[in-house]
């Protein structure tokens, strides 16, 4: 039995065409003519897209159920129209060791409602220090490796690194960030920071790492992506690299694209790592996305409890959540905007991250039935009590968008449905 979706504009080569298509099996089938007995849903004139990827989420599980677990993290990313997430390694136990990582690809087959792709860690333990771990013993189950949370300090342990990635063929994914630049900030270190007292963390912590680690790319020939760029000096650095042909990416977040440090209020729900950066350094990350050099967008979704995130901007866990805002955010605020185009947005969280990362699914024959489809029309306000995450803190609640998924399935099942309607 075949299930037809039909009467849809359908994202394919770049742009949106009127048709339909066919699942069967799982996968993207030759569509033909409905049988008997065969299931058509008529998806009413709706987008339907290669499901959304996100390549930066924190599911907290194993080791920290109180702040998200895999079951409602893969429920979040359901919701928001996301069929693939990669992980972070931020865990207890790090996922270090096959056997370790054995402990979190239990929990995934058992709870997850969506593709979830792990990353392993660059150090034993995630320390961003001491000893690599063993590349070729994680590197058939993982997407690739970071220490994410934690940059990479010492210069000569990332070129090893790297070189260990590049000879399994997997990417270096690296939160840049050093440590003897941050000096207690826990702020973008600008005019907010200043003006109430805060301690800041300067531009150069990020950038300085991103740097060297691009020359270290080029000189081991390492896939190499940037986690969460937020300064302005990261951007042209990825720009710099990618004219000269170095295999280099990045991505940023929709929290740099829409916020800045003018944005800050005093409350947890503003403090992420990095932080909101200058208004200068929103609009280069814009012209980022804008000319390619920036090819992903991605949310970092950070969930903590709401005790971690009532301290304060001073004593506040960092980190927010984003999988169930990200594309209605993006669609009411950049593309009805004119800021960028549906089919520019749909290659930056769809597109670019499944070719980068060599993930499956999309609507194409012989394809993974993966994919998402959108309700470009609905208005509404985000609301963190309506959230599938356990998580709620974010500095857009209450803010009014644009666009939702309505059903996203993943190796043709309908893993989440907005009251559609089936035709049978």
């Amino acid at each position: 039995m075949k299930t037809f979706y039909t009467n849809a504009k359908i994202f394919r080569n770049g742009r949106f065409e009127p048709g339909l298509i066919a699942v069967e099996g799982g996968r993207i089938a030759a569509a033909g003519e409905p049988r008997p007995g065969d299931r058509v849903v008529d998806l009413g004139g709706r987008h339907l897209v290669p499901g959304l990827v996100d390549v930066h989420v924190h599911l907290r599980e194993p080791g920290f159920p109180q702040k998200e677990t895999i079951a409602t993290g893969t429920a979040a990313a359901a919701r928001g129209g996301y069929t693939t997430v990669c992980s972070m390694p931020n865990l207890n136990p790090a996922p270090d060791t096959p056997a370790t990582l054995g402990e979190q690809l239990e929990i995934i087959r058992r709870d997850a409602v969506v593709r979830v792709k792990p990353y392993g860690t660059i150090t034993m333990g995630q320390r961003g220090c001491g000893e690599l771990v063993d590349f070729a013993a994680l590197a058939p189950q993982v997407v690739g490796f970071s220490d994410d949370g934690r940059g990479v300090q010492s210069a000569e342990l990332m070129e090893e690194a790297m070189r260990r990635a590049a000879a399994v063929g997997k990417p270096i994914v690296a939160h840049c960030e050093v440590d003897e630049l941050l000096r207690g900030g826990y702020i973008h270190d600008g005019v907010y920071c200043r003006e109430h007292g805060h301690k800041g963390i300067c531009s150069e912590s990020e950038w300085r790492q991103v740097g060297r680690d691009i020359a270290l790319a080029e000189k081991t020939g390492c896939r190499y992506h940037v986690c969460h760029v937020s300064t302005k000096e990261s951007v042209e650095l990825v720009r710099r690299a990618r004219a000269k042909g170095l295999r280099v990416s990045c991505e940023t977040a929709p929290h740099y694209l829409l916020l800045c440090d003018e944005d800050l209020q005093e409350e947890g729900r503003f403090k992420m790592n990095p932080p909101l950066r200058s208004r200068a350094d929103r609009e280069a990350l814009v012209a980022g996305i804008q000319d390619g050099t920036i090819e992903v967008i991605a949310t970092d979704h950070a969930p903590h409890t709401a005790a971690e995130k009532a301290r304060g901007l001073a004593g506040s866990a960092m980190g927010i959540v984003g999988l169930e805002t990200a594309f209605p955010l993006l669609y009411k605020y950049l593309v009805l905007e004119g800021v960028i185009t549906l089919e520019k947005l749909v290659a930056l969280m769809s597109a670019n991250p499944r070719r980068i990362f060599a993930l499956e699914g999309g609507v194409e024959e012989g394809d993974a039935a993966d994919f998402t489809v959108l309700d470009l029309g609905a208005e509404y306000a985000v609301d963190p009590g309506t959230f599938l995450s356990k998580g709620r803190a974010t500095p857009f609640a209450g803010w009014k968008v644009q666009g939702r998924a309505v059903l996203t399935v993943v190796g043709g099942k309908e893993v989440y449905d907005d009251n559609y309607e089936s035709n049978r």
